[in-house]
């Protein structure tokens, strides 16, 4: 962020000024001291020094941790009915195919009651067919009375394997008990249900979320300026904001080709191991990208700049400790980072702290 120079009283200016100077004597000449920095007032300030971008920068952008999507299921409720007990809680690691949840559930007494039903059809359906069989073939009846009876037995065994789908499919349980489970082993994420809680049946809430987090994603954020440096590939550091002694490497997995329209970013997914699962969904992160800038300018930090008049400055510190101001060009911003086009070379040594209250007096 620039500095952005404001009316500030000359006996304000004075005193900042000489606060800043601090232990040097205040017998000493103002005019020097305006032009030439001591060592001890130098070593207070806080002094930038101008890059050469060399087509390669290191690019900072913020994160957030999510689960891996591809390894996350949500479960929804099949049928209606009141939860009798849930043995899962928030957090809980589980197993595929562990029971979370059961419900008592009208609907499963039916799916029951319809694989008891079909099963009683398709056993009348097959005596029909063998009776029609003996007739037929004693010649008491046609063979259209064989056929009727034969399709009919074919729609049987139909529906007696659908009942038998629908109760395999919800469980399974014949007592009208719907038993809710895990389909893969994980982390409970989200849990949305509680003991004695009713269900309906177009319920569109899932109960549970459940997510594998041997690997988690880092969503990156990149504004528009940085899009055109950040490939599919490129090698990152990953540094979680929990762990900020430990940096994980990996590489862009995917890059999401949209902008959003109200933080007008652009989103990438770095996919990081977590094998001892201290990395958490939810978490801040910040990834370093290695990128490759089609660029040749001297790059410096935002923050040493100065916005006067419409104009941008810094102040430059030479070799022999004096300070001067310098009007600059910037090309392009990036971040915290600003590319200049005119005013500055790779090397040059600007003020980065204090500037506005130099600058005045330098000015005045």
């Amino acid at each position: 962020m620039y500095a952005t120079l404001k009316y500030i009283p000359k006996i304000s200016l004075a005193v900042a000024f000489i606060a800043i100077q601090g232990c040097q004597s205040s017998t000493e000449t103002p005019i020097k001291e305006r032009f030439e920095l001591s060592d001890s007032l130098i070593s207070r300030l806080l002094i930038d020094t101008v890059k050469s971008a060399n087509n390669g920068s290191n690019l900072n952008f913020s994160a957030r941790i999510t689960a891996n999507e591809e390894r996350k299921a949500e479960i929804f409720p099949m049928v209606g009915g009141t939860v009798n007990t849930v043995s899962a809680r928030l957090g809980d690691k589980v197993n595929s195919g562990q029971v979370l949840a059961t419900v008592n559930s009208s609907e499963m007494a039916g799916f029951d009651k319809d694989v008891i039903s079909s099963a009683a059809e398709l056993s009348t359906a097959e005596r029909n067919v063998n009776q029609a069989q003996e007739l037929f073939n004693s010649g008491l009846s046609s063979a259209r009375e064989l056929k009727d009876a034969q399709n009919d037995l074919q729609i049987k065994r139909a529906e007696n394997r659908r009942a038998n789908a629908t109760l395999k499919l919800n469980g399974g349980n014949k007592n009208g008990i719907y038993t809710i489970k895990s389909p893969l082993a994980g982390f409970v994420i989200n849990k949305k249900v509680n003991a004695g809680m009713q269900l309906r049946p177009d319920n569109d809430n899932s109960l549970f979320t459940v997510a594998d987090l041997s690997t988690v994603w880092a969503i990156i954020n990149i504004y528009e300026s940085d899009i055109s440096h950040i490939k599919e590939g490129s090698e990152v550091n990953t540094t979680i904001l929990s762990y900020p002694d430990k940096a994980y490497k990996g590489k862009i997995d995917k890059i999401y080709n949209r902008i959003d329209q109200e933080s007008k970013v652009m989103n990438a997914r770095v996919i990081i191991p977590n094998p001892d699962f201290l990395i958490k969904p939810g978490m801040m992160a910040t990834v370093n990208v290695m990128a490759r800038l089609e660029t040749d300018l001297p790059v410096v930090s935002s923050r040493g700049i100065i916005f006067d008049e419409d104009k941008n400055f810094v102040l430059v510190l030479d070799p022999s400790k004096k300070v001067r101001i310098q009007e600059i060009q910037i090309a392009r911003k990036s971040g915290e980072r600003v590319f200049i086009a005119k005013g500055l070379s790779a090397g040059d040594r600007i003020v980065a702290s204090k500037q506005v209250f130099l600058y005045e007096a330098l000015k005045n």
